[in-house]
């Protein structure tokens, strides 16, 4: 999930040169307080049973008895 926010972040509020950490904060800052705002959410397409199937090959077998 941090990275896709991330991802967000990037696209909407650091694709331009920011000169300072001071703006860089508030812009950072800004964003986040408008997103909470929206209650934004991500929308999963990838289930519990996909990563079974795809990767359960790399999963260690419970060996307790």
């Amino acid at each position: 999930m941090a990275e896709i926010e991330i991802g967000i972040l990037s696209r909407q509020c650091l694709d331009r040169r920011i000169d300072s950490r001071e703006l860089l904060r508030g812009e950072v800052d800004a964003w986040q307080q408008a997103r909470n705002a929206l209650e934004r959410t991500i929308e999963w397409t990838f289930t519990r049973q996909d990563a079974d199937q795809k990767l359960g090959r790399h999963y260690v077998p419970n060996l307790t008895c």
